[in-house]
């Protein structure tokens, strides 16, 4: 288990332990054919569960649709297992919280693959919007990219099949596959007159979240394009050779990264505050801050944060507590807005997971940016046809400012 801002490690055991138990009663009753009435949950009757549940829940409904439909369904026999999958996500769904998912086992093979850095597809991170799914980021050297995705297109559908009603991770399932392979989006670009479609041929997409560059005026830039395992010990290293070459500043772009470890973000923002605090979480229990640790190498060199529409997550911590603490002049556009924390349960029944929304969180400052996004200091856009020009406005704003101070 663990914590996503999509997140530093912590046992939640009795959340654990709470959903084993529900999975065990399903898995039980699947088995026996009885109704919920004579069902035990791991030993103890359902007339010895807690008074507030009893209640408020009666799961005779879903037992009288269950028999129903394995009885009377045309195609049959019925995969029991995909209604089962079915049901836990309908009842994680009913939450109305599009980070609050269940995983298949199959879905929770492919999320580990993405936090470790490899998976196969496109290269881009996808999210639901109230206008649909929408594209938050391609991931640079993707396919993705090289297709001229850019945030904020929505796809309406895939491989023909709307994406209407569904959901970001049955988006996500129908967008990756085999190498090779080809996969044909219908792409709605803000500000266009109608969709178009694009055919993208999947790939195995490995990304070094970190990378980094000296240009020749002294100015160093450092590239996060998403916070994963090998994020931290790459700025690092990193941290090490640009300090050693005593740049006359530092461009950090957060562009297009759509997140990822909270743990990666309070440690990338340690580089800058120290041991100050970078986020404060809003849990059931209360507020929590989180703090930084190790040195602030950065904190006494010129710092620019680029972001836009398509950071997300954890970078709009690390660009937030920047702002705050006044260590950095962030440019571009709003941000994303998803200021919340998850965290991943897995080895769940038979492999599955389950990732569950426990915590709002703020800026060092109290600031709230879910819904909302992170506002810049300096707004500058760039639009596709800048992108398409060649042209690149807010990285040369950012050069700009740091030579003038």
């Amino acid at each position: 288990m663990f914590r996503l801002n999509d997140v530093t490690p912590r046992t939640t055991l009795l959340a654990g332990l709470l959903f084993s138990a529900v999975v065990f009663a399903f898995g039980y009753s699947i088995g026996s054919g009885t109704r919920l009435d004579r069902l035990h949950w791991g030993g103890i009757r359902v007339d010895d569960t807690p008074l507030d549940v009893a209640k408020e829940v009666n799961f005779e409904a879903f037992w009288d649709v269950w028999h129903l439909v394995s009885d009377k369904y045309v195609d049959q026999p019925v995969d029991k297992q995909k209604m089962l999958d079915g049901a836990i996500e309908g009842m994680v769904a009913g939450l109305g919280d599009p980070y609050t998912t269940y995983f298949t086992p199959e879905l929770a093979q492919e999320f580990n693959q993405e936090v470790d850095g490899v998976f196969y597809g496109i290269g881009a991170e996808i999210g639901e919007r109230d206008d649909g799914i929408m594209i938050i980021a391609p991931l640079p050297n993707t396919p993705a990219e090289t297709a001229g995705l850019v945030a904020g297109d929505l796809i309406l559908s895939i491989d023909g099949t709307t994406t209407n009603g569904m959901s970001v991770y049955e988006a996500v399932r129908r967008i990756r596959g085999d190498i090779g392979t080809q996969v044909i989006l219908s792409i709605y670009h803000v500000g266009d007159d109608a969709s178009h479609d694009v055919a993208i041929i999947r790939d195995e997409i490995t990304i070094d979240s970190v990378t980094w560059t000296l240009r020749t005026d002294g100015i160093a830039v450092i590239t996060i394009s998403m916070f994963n395992e090998d994020t931290v010990p790459l700025m690092r290293q990193a941290a090490e050779e640009i300090v050693a070459a005593h740049p006359k500043g530092m461009v950090v772009d957060l562009r297009n990264d759509p997140g990822g470890l909270l743990n990666a973000a309070i440690d990338v923002a340690s580089m800058w505050v120290g041991n100050s605090v970078v986020v404060i979480e809003k849990t059931l229990e209360g507020e929590e801050s989180y703090g930084g640790s190790g040195t602030p190498v950065f904190a006494n060199i010129p710092t620019v944060v680029l972001v836009n529409a398509g950071s997300a997550s954890a970078s709009e911590i690390l660009s937030g507590a920047l702002q705050d603490y006044g260590l950095a002049t962030v440019m571009g556009e709003q941000t994303f807005g998803k200021g919340s924390v998850q965290e991943y349960h897995d080895g769940l029944v038979g492999g599955s997971a389950v990732k569950i929304t426990i915590a709002h969180w703020l800026t060092p400052n109290g600031r709230t940016i879910n819904g909302t996004g992170l506002t810049p200091d300096t707004v500058i856009t760039e639009t596709l046809d800048d992108m398409h020009a060649g042209k690149t406005p807010q990285m040369d704003a950012a050069i700009s400012f740091l030579k003038k101070n």
